[in-house]
């Protein structure tokens, strides 16, 4: 979900930032209030309850089900992010929440924080880690935290989120702490990019077992538009072939069929970079290859992650009034660049 500044860095008409808020909190709660409420409909192959908002996939191999956990919202479980599985990635089912009720530190650290936001999932040595994002709108008094479990299914007996606390906090910092992204680099070691707006997208070194921070060093800035209000957010790295690509959305979501929301890339041959669109143009310097944009009644695809070369994003629906819908599509590579691949 978005977090966009305000203040001097906010160049918008009066009352934009407001009325984008505002739009984005009925949009969710449209989409998310009432799991599986919605008919059954089908759009762009999938069948279900596919109302997701910022998906974390988990593409099932060799027969096993499918995985996403989405943004949550505040009338069902406290807010929780949302979980819905597939036996084949096209039939989706709400399949619960990661807690009934928040970790009670979120409340202080984040004073007012209903939803939490934009989950990530990454397996290590039989773990599962949770990063997720706890914010407000229009302020960068956001925090990153994390939770662990040995499945990722509600219905597995043994299915219980174990909260491991804070990883980062933006309190008192020109950044903002919401969209995680995990990835290891050449040597096994983990790193969190993240950031919406404000200072751009950042990246800090973590380590394993714990899935924290791996010392006190400051984030490193990966990408900026270098013009206000630095309308990029939800960084999403991919190691592929000896080389690391950042996926990004940009320009403006939850406006229903006004967004402008749309997905583009840089590649590094280091994972803390400098990134570069196919042009050259570092991405610190507002750079960024299209990946994914508005096409027909698909319009602001954003908030993506990847599995199994499967790209996961929501986007809103002309031919259901705006309402967000999880969108999938395959990614192939062409001149060692990923391009969208439609089944």
């Amino acid at each position: 979900m978005p977090s966009p500044p305000t203040g001097a860095a906010a160049r918008r008409p009066p009352g934009a930032w407001l009325a984008a808020a505002l739009a984005a909190v009925v949009l969710v709660l449209a989409g998310c209030a009432a799991p599986g409420a919605a008919p059954e409909a089908k759009h762009a192959g999938l069948t279900g309850d596919f109302f997701t908002h910022d998906p974390a996939l988990v593409k099932g191999e060799d027969g096993e089900p499918w995985f996403i956990y989405s943004t949550g919202n505040g009338q069902v479980a406290d807010g929780n992010i949302q979980v819905r599985r597939s036996a084949d990635g096209v039939d989706w089912e709400y399949a619960g929440e990661v807690w009934q009720e928040k970790p009670a530190w979120l409340a202080e650290a984040v004073p007012g924080v209903d939803n939490l936001w934009a989950p990530e999932l990454y397996e290590h040595d039989g773990t599962w880690y949770l990063y997720y994002s706890a914010s407000t709108f229009g302020r960068n008094l956001s925090v990153i935290a994390l939770a662990t479990n040995t499945t990722l299914d509600p219905a597995d007996p043994n299915y219980e989120w174990v909260d491991r606390g804070e990883v980062i906090s933006s309190k008192g910092k020109a950044f903002n702490a919401i969209d995680p992204g995990i990835a290891e680099d050449q040597d096994g070691r983990p790193w969190l990019s993240f950031g919406s707006f404000w200072a751009g997208l950042q990246l800090v070194e973590l380590e394993w077992p714990s899935g924290l921070r791996a010392g006190t060093e400051e984030p490193v800035a990966i990408a900026d538009r270098q013009a206000p209000p630095n309308a990029i957010e939800a960084p999403y790295i991919l190691p592929h072939d000896g080389a690391y690509y950042l996926f990004f959305s940009r320009d403006f979501c939850c406006q229903g069929l006004e967004s402008t929301y749309n997905i583009a890339v840089g590649r590094s041959d280091s994972i803390t970079g400098p990134y570069v669109d196919a042009e050259g143009k570092d991405l610190l310097d507002g750079g960024g290859t299209p990946l994914l944009a508005s096409d027909g009644g698909r319009v602001g695809p954003g908030g993506q992650s990847v599995s199994g070369n499967v790209l996961a994003f929501h986007y809103y629906a002309e031919e259901l009034d705006g309402a967000f819908r999880l969108g999938l599509a395959g990614l192939e590579w062409k001149d060692r660049w990923p391009k969208v691949r439609w089944e």
